[in-house]
């Protein structure tokens, strides 16, 4: 240990040093990276903007890559906001997307140090701006009533889907107990278990009058808002078969395994850049493979062969197991244009036997089923696929095959609102001159070190050099700030800010008991007792 010159105590001061030298000056340094990048390649857009006394206050980007990928998969979009991530606690708030290969992609980005319904709309103006091809047909968000007021203004034709798992997640929460024991199965059945509204709204209030719930507040808040988040009423909209919003929290998850909240904003772009790299690289390692091999099929049909070249490998497996469970649907002939499928399903829990409504027109090639899998996930089901083997249609209508699910989904020009295309890279010769540039500077640095005159003048020359170019690079102006290209000064670095959500001060009274020491049953919720002494259990 004493023959090591540096050890880890040295690195934690030079980082202290160098946090030290860099403090109030982190807005400046991200200002001056995003104008890099938007010089670097002109389609990177970014907006920063200040709380009016010249401190940061919220700020918008999204780069190339982010936004020619939402000309191509902006159809659905997956938000929520995260904590935890910069030493200033400004709420993380990333829009992600679907690619053809069912990854998750980064869409666009946005600091903000107030979660209000008017940051809210600040971003998504911003990011409509951003993003060429207008409004997302469908975004999928968790239950915040800013939130929701925002999506309504600035996005008022997309179907906002409320996450059905944060709902259900808050059964155990919202209702009695015993309620909850024993009628917990019945909701999921009427939730899960059906595909036609009235069946749904049947069902609900069943099980609601049965447990003695019919004026219970969350429950009728609830049902009314069943539009946005029961299946039966949500899979008439393209969803691209999501649900939930667990996309977004595995998402953060990811990135925060490079992140962390002792990072400034500074640091913070640099991890979250690396962390973005290695998620794109695994959309170009799916590329590589679909565009030099062909997934095996199971079936030797025209049809599976066909959608085996079309679809890329995640969705071909996909469509291949719709196509093998249609053979076991059996058909029961209702009119010549109609079919009824009748099938177990038994991917959910067993549960009883349901019937598909399966609307049918050979010649038109039209077909509609209630189970709505096309619509909500954009891949043909089982019961319509069976009619098609039975009425011998041995390759898929073009209209049944969408193109963001195709392996040419990326193909074609992405134009902005000004008609100017969006390119990933301005220059397709950049890494090229790099590696030429960096293969003489390496050269220029093996012949100095040959002695103490080469050195030195490769260093004075070196120091030159960088000077002048730091005159190129800053150029005349360096006050734009944001990509409408407004003129403003540096802002000063944002206050640390609280996060949002339920005071420290603020306890329930489960919290206040155990503080006072009073003791709670864990058996019935109920204070003054604890598990032993319950009558709920002690009781014959």
């Amino acid at each position: 240990m004493d023959k090591i010159g540096f050890i880890k105590k040295d690195m934690y001061n030079l980082e202290c040093s160098v946090n030290g030298k860099l403090r109030n000056h982190d807005v400046e340094l991200v200002t001056e990276y995003f104008m890099a990048e938007q010089k670097k390649n002109e389609v990177f857009y970014f907006k920063i903007e200040g709380d009016g006394h010249d401190k940061f206050s919220r700020c918008f980007w999204a780069d190339a890559t982010s936004r020619r990928a939402y000309g191509f998969y902006g159809d659905v979009v997956v938000f929520d906001t995260t904590f935890n991530t910069n030493r200033y606690d400004l709420t993380f708030a990333p829009m992600l997307g679907v690619n053809n290969h069912g990854q998750t992609i980064v869409l666009a980005c946005a600091f903000w140090s107030k979660e209000t319904t008017e940051s809210f709309v600040w971003m998504f103006e911003e990011f409509k701006k951003a993003m060429p091809g207008g409004e997302p047909k469908t975004i999928i968000t968790d239950q915040d009533a800013a939130m929701a007021i925002a999506i309504s203004i600035a996005f008022p034709t997309t179907f906002h889907l409320l996450c059905i798992w944060h709902i259900t997640s808050k059964f155990s929460v919202k209702l009695p107990r015993d309620a909850y024991k024993e009628y917990w199965r019945e909701f999921q059945k009427a939730i899960w278990d059906t595909d036609n509204k009235d069946e749904f709204d049947a069902k609900w209030n069943t099980v609601v009058t049965k447990a003695g719930l019919t004026d219970h507040p969350w429950l009728s808040s609830m049902f009314d808002l069943r539009e946005s988040w029961v299946p039966a009423y949500a899979r008439q909209f393209f969803a691209a078969g999501m649900s939930s919003s667990q996309r977004a929290e595995g998402s953060h998850g990811f990135f925060k395994q490079y992140i962390s909240r002792r990072n400034s904003l500074m640091d913070f772009i640099i991890r979250f850049e690396r962390a973005l790299s290695h998620q794109r690289e695994k959309e170009l390692v799916a590329d590589h493979v679909d565009a030099f091999e062909v997934a095996q099929c199971l079936l030797p049909m025209p049809m599976n062969k066909q959608m085996a070249t079309l679809y890329t490998r995640t969705m071909f497996q996909k469509f291949e197991q719709e196509l093998i469970q249609s053979t076991a649907c059996f058909l029961e002939l209702k009119t010549e244009d109609a079919c009824k499928v009748v099938f177990n399903v038994s991917e959910r829990k067993n549960w009883e036997t349901r019937v598909a409504e399966v609307v049918y027109v050979k010649d038109s090639d039209h077909a509609s089923c209630s189970c709505k899998r096309f619509e909500f996930v954009g891949i043909i089901c089982k019961h319509i696929l069976a009619l098609f083997r039975r009425d011998q249609i041995e390759y898929m209508p073009d209209k049944y095959i969408l193109k963001r699910w195709k392996k040419t989904a990326k193909s074609g020009l992405v134009s902005d609102a000004n008609g100017n295309e969006i390119k990933d890279c301005a220059d397709p010769g950049l890494l090229i001159k790099r590696s030429t540039m960096s293969r003489l500077a390496s050269n220029m640095v093996e012949d100095a070190l040959m002695s103490e005159e080469g050195c030195e003048l490769l260093s004075d020359t070196l120091k030159s050099l960088q000077v002048k170019l730091k005159l190129l690079k800053d150029g005349p102006s360096n006050n734009e700030v944001g990509g409408s290209s407004s003129q403003t000064q540096y802002m000063k670095d944002p206050k640390r800010v609280r996060c949002k959500g339920r005071s420290k001060g603020v306890m329930r009274a489960k919290e206040k008991a155990m503080k006072r020491g009073i003791r709670h049953c864990r058996e019935c919720g109920h204070i003054g007792h604890d598990r032993r002494q319950c009558l709920a259990l002690n009781t014959p």
